[in-house]
């Protein structure tokens, strides 16, 4: 800001319209964030916060865009262009009216002359988690690293975005864990599969058909061509590596079970859909997080015992998508064991691959047991089951097998 001088910078979690309320608010200047002597007479709705009626003229309060809310003032219908934001009033007003009495609708009345301070209080905060989600919403599809948009909605309650969660696009290894082992060779084909590709270096048959699903059973690994390979972008065993093709939303669940995730697009049958990941850490700090997690119900950690029990994935603070997947007992996703440039068994990447097609619109699940509707006989199938929870969780996806516990 103009008149400061420091040497310390830091990063800012501030929105740009959280700073210029500040400046307003202080009388401050600062070009960086758009607030000069000129901006200073710029107004923009942000959203609506109340309603009245006075002399039979319609009035609206609003809360100006990059102005502190002691800023708000009422406007006349007339003078205001924006017709999203009037909806979005009106459509929360009502959503509002027609909950409560526990659930019963009201008739709503359209010629009220004020809001109660209930109705209007519900308003604004429904307006701000809007906007709190939006910018979630922008900030995921910042960070993400594959073509695919990633939406989120909430039409259950005020819920807005985690407090406590950072978006990865990888793992993150704690300190002295090396989540890549230094690989220097690759396949030579030029036209993968080949007999020497990687797959069959590693004893192991090719995990994708022509059409690039997968082809192998659960409990076999999959291993993909790496950044040595002569082949190009374009080899059909590069699958995981490229992040998932499907648009996806995190919504929030009508029954409980918090945030879920649910596809926009058809997904066909032995898809990949979306790798999981989070903090790479040892078991002995997996088992020292999983009683503070116990209490909470939190089912994050995931061991990686494919080869060894040394390491497990948490997925609790640092993750993508997948740490909003919800459990169930009747899944429509499964997991595979993956290498690519790490060919460490103790530190293979988590892929989750469809079992069935699925319709867009559905919510995508896995079993945090990996049993359920697919028969795991491989001994190191065993491997792929997140860590065991001490105290037992309630479950409820509501399958018809339901085991009634996630653990």
């Amino acid at each position: 800001m103009e008149g400061w001088r420091g040497a310390w910078y830091v990063p800012c979690l501030a929105s740009l319209e959280t700073l210029q309320e500040l400046c307003r608010k202080e009388n401050l200047r600062c070009k960086s964030i758009g607030i000069t002597n000129r901006s200073l007479k710029s107004y923009e709705v942000e959203y609506l916060c109340d309603y009245k009626v006075e002399e039979g003229t319609e009035y609206y309060l609003v809360k100006w865009k990059g102005w502190p809310e002691s800023s708000n003032t009422w406007e006349p219908q007339k003078n205001l262009k924006c017709p999203l934001l009037l909806q979005n009033f009106l459509s929360d007003k009502n959503e509002y009216l027609s909950r409560v009495r526990e659930g019963k609708a009201l008739k709503v009345r359209n010629h009220v002359k004020a809001l109660k301070p209930a109705v209007a209080d519900y308003i604004v905060k429904k307006a701000k988690q809007r906007i709190a989600l939006q910018r979630w919403k922008e900030e995921l599809n910042r960070k993400k690293n594959h073509k695919a948009m990633i939406l989120v909605e909430n039409t259950v309650d005020l819920e807005g975005p985690p407090l406590d969660f950072y978006y990865i696009n990888e793992y993150k290894p704690a300190p002295g864990i090396n989540v890549i082992n230094g690989i220097t060779t690759g396949c030579e084909c030029t036209d993968c599969p080949a007999e020497k590709c990687c797959p069959k270096e590693a004893g192991f048959i090719l995990a994708y058909n022509k059409r690039k699903k997968l082809k192998i059973q659960p409990g076999l690994p999959i291993y993909e061509c790496n950044s040595f390979c002569r082949c190009g972008p374009d080899c059909p065993n590069r699958i995981v590596q490229k992040g998932t093709p499907y648009s996806l939303c995190i919504f929030r669940t009508n029954n409980g079970r918090g945030w879920g995730v649910k596809t926009l697009q058809k997904i066909k049958t032995n898809s990949f859909v979306m790798e999981y990941v989070g903090e790479v850490i040892t078991s002995e700090e997996a088992e020292r997080r999983g009683q503070l997690y116990d209490n909470q119900g939190n089912t994050y950690l995931f061991d990686l015992d494919y080869d060894s029990d040394e390491f497990t994935v948490d997925a609790a603070r640092y993750g993508n998508v997948s740490h909003f997947v919800n459990h169930s007992c009747d899944p429509n996703l499964q997991v595979f064991n993956v290498f690519i440039d790490n060919l460490d068994l103790r530190l293979p990447r988590i892929a989750l691959f469809s079992t069935r097609t699925i319709k867009a619109g559905e919510e995508l699940t896995f079993d945090y047991q990996m049993k359920g509707s697919i028969d795991l006989t491989s001994d190191s199938a065993d491997g792929l089951s997140p860590s065991r929870k001490r105290i037992r969780t309630v479950c409820k996806c509501g399958a018809v097998c339901c085991r009634g516990y996630l653990n």
